[in-house]
């Protein structure tokens, strides 16, 4: 199955040549990636990646990378921490359903990991959600990745928690 994700990397300073990092991702495999630079010091890769499923893509791209750049910081793999634009573009509604979904449903629509004026979900969380309340075609590639994704995000966050 093919699945499409995106890992996004801060650069060390002495390792931000845009060609020399295309070149070393590609001669890793990463080829399969398209490579997005657009603040300084920081790195995008969008992978569409074929594997037996979204975990191993996920995985298998990061070591990729963790090869070509190993002094970079990952920062994100996406999607993961969505708001309802972007749960609304994913499913193909309204962005206005989507928030007229949440208000209606206020008991069992997921909690957000943050709350505020541009509240931010998980998307795993909320594509689960909608999958129990059926109606909506939700493909397995996207609910797979959204999960790879939240499990490297949660992995990577809980690691920065000071122990003790």
């Amino acid at each position: 199955m093919e699945y499409t994700f995106t890992l996004k990397y801060q650069l060390i300073d002495n390792d931000r040549d845009p060609d020399a990092l295309v070149e070393r991702l590609g001669e890793v495999g990463c080829d399969d990636a398209l490579v997005g630079i657009g603040l300084p010091g920081r790195l995008a890769l969008e992978f569409t990646r074929d594997a037996t499923d979204a975990g191993v893509a996920v995985s298998s791209a990061l070591a990729d990378v963790q090869r070509a750049m190993p002094l970079a910081r990952l920062i994100e793999v996406a999607p993961d921490w969505v708001g309802l634009t972007d749960v609304a573009d994913i499913i193909d509604v309204s962005r206005q359903n989507m928030r007229k979904l949440m208000l209606a449903h206020p008991e069992s629509f997921p909690a957000p990991v943050h709350e505020g004026s541009a509240s931010i979900w998980h998307l795993a969380d909320v594509l689960a959600w909608l999958q129990a309340k059926g109606g909506y075609a939700l493909t397995q590639d996207v609910l797979d990745g959204a999960r790879a994704a939240w499990r490297v995000n949660m992995t990577k966050e809980g690691q920065r928690v000071p122990r003790g």
